[in-house]
């Protein structure tokens, strides 16, 4: 499905990332590890084509999604024609818009209004907090009920394929398993999942396949339940 292949990528004259590659199948639920600063995130957004200055260039190497060359697809087109959503670090919902409004909005580019609906209900099926909220404006929640709304909206845009960035950050352990449940949820009922996390516990947890990333390279990569028990993973992000 996603299949990436020497990616160089660059922050001005700063290599970020040295040739990585790694892929992701139809129906998998895949994490990719690593601590602060180790060119995860500058993966998701080299995948989502988001530019500069917000993003980095890449400098070598290709991103292919269903047999298509991202680099040559814009950055909009990602989500509206080739189904791939984002859950940003942070999660960056729309403060002032009420969870209606913030899900709503991801829908812009859909034709098939009668799945909307379908998939509105299965978001709040999910997230029944959200339900409870959906006349609540974004910047009252709390910080687990804007992840479940970032969660949601990636969802909403008719995504196939989800990116999370860092999903567990800032939240409370029982709240973590909650979110890291439903994503396994929506794994099993079709959705493919790639996730950046340095939670390795809870990441390896759930996931099929996992990489491990150091300093823009790919060191180790193996499946979930390997990686758990390597000796190297353990001491390094394992405790």
């Amino acid at each position: 499905m996603l299949k990436i292949e020497n990616l160089h990528v660059r922050y001005g004259n700063i290599e970020a990332l040295h040739g990585i590659s790694l892929y992701v199948k139809d129906g998998e639920f895949v994490a990719l590890l690593g601590a602060n600063g180790a060119g995860k995130s500058t993966t998701l957004m080299s995948i989502m084509r988001l530019l500069p200055p917000v993003a980095p260039v890449v400098s070598k190497g290709t991103i292919s999604f269903k047999g298509v060359d991202l680099l040559s697809v814009a950055p909009h087109h990602v989500v509206a024609r080739h189904g791939i959503g984002l859950v940003p670090e942070g999660r960056r919902i729309f403060g002032n818009l009420t969870v209606m409004e913030n899900l709503k909005i991801a829908t812009y580019a859909r034709k098939d209004s009668g799945q909307i609906s379908r998939d509105y209900e299965r978001v709040f099926s999910l997230f029944p907090r959200l339900s409870d909220r959906k006349n609540q404006r974004g910047d009252t929640l709390s910080g687990g009920e804007q992840q479940m709304l970032a969660m949601g909206r990636a969802f909403m845009c008719g995504a196939g394929f989800i990116l999370l960035d860092e999903p567990s950050m800032g939240l409370a352990p029982l709240l973590m398993q909650d979110l890291f449940r439903v994503l396994k949820e929506l794994n099993e009922s079709g959705t493919t999942v790639f996730v950046v996390e340095q939670n390795s516990h809870i990441a390896l947890k759930y996931a099929d396949r996992a990489y491990v990333m150091e300093t823009g390279y790919i060191v180790m990569e193996g499946s979930a339940k390997e990686l758990a028990k390597n000796e190297e993973v353990q001491k390094a992000y394992l405790g």
